[in-house]
């Protein structure tokens, strides 16, 4: 397993996981991503904070960093932390925990970085992936009712997500 910056050359692998990921999620819950738009995912890449995780050379999941989450994590997005965004998995390698594999990953990168806490958000309403991230390490912190702006992705319309952190 190698993780590594994403780039140019991975979009279209990158594009391919995240509509069998929405997709999955559709068909496992009853809200999914809406889609995301070739420009951001080169801004993330150019900026270094689009990742790939490869196993044998083949794309096997992806995630991306950001620094500041104002609009989910309001008041505590000053805090000194790395959130972690869109994790997405090749359904061919569902079931290898990637999760657990990032959350190690970002544990090091945050301290490396001076960070004090990793967070993630969901949508709200599903245990199952609740369950997860909380068997992954993280601590359940509670629902964020969000007011949908443009800066976000549209699946963000949807309004209330659960939040996780580790503090480190």
């Amino acid at each position: 397993m190698e993780i590594r910056n994403s780039t140019a050359n991975d979009i279209t692998d990158i594009f391919n996981i995240y509509e069998q990921a929405s997709a999955y999620k559709l068909q496992v819950g009853n809200k999914g991503w809406k889609g995301f738009e070739v420009a951001q995912v080169q801004k993330e890449i150019d900026e270094d904070r689009h990742f790939v995780i490869l196993e044998e050379n083949v794309l096997a999941c992806t995630f991306v960093l950001t620094f500041k989450d104002d609009i989910i994590w309001k008041e505590s997005a000053n805090d000194s932390s790395i959130y972690i965004h869109r994790i997405a998995t090749n359904p061919l390698f569902r079931g290898n925990s990637y999760v657990k594999k990032i959350v190690s990953w970002a544990k090091e990168y945050a301290r490396n970085s001076d960070k004090k806490y990793i967070r993630l958000d969901t949508h709200s309403g599903n245990d199952k992936i609740n369950n997860y991230y909380m068997s992954c390490g993280f601590t359940y912190k509670g629902i964020s009712q969000i007011n949908w702006t443009p800066a976000l992705p549209e699946h963000y319309k949807e309004g209330s997500f659960s939040l996780f952190e580790i503090i480190l």
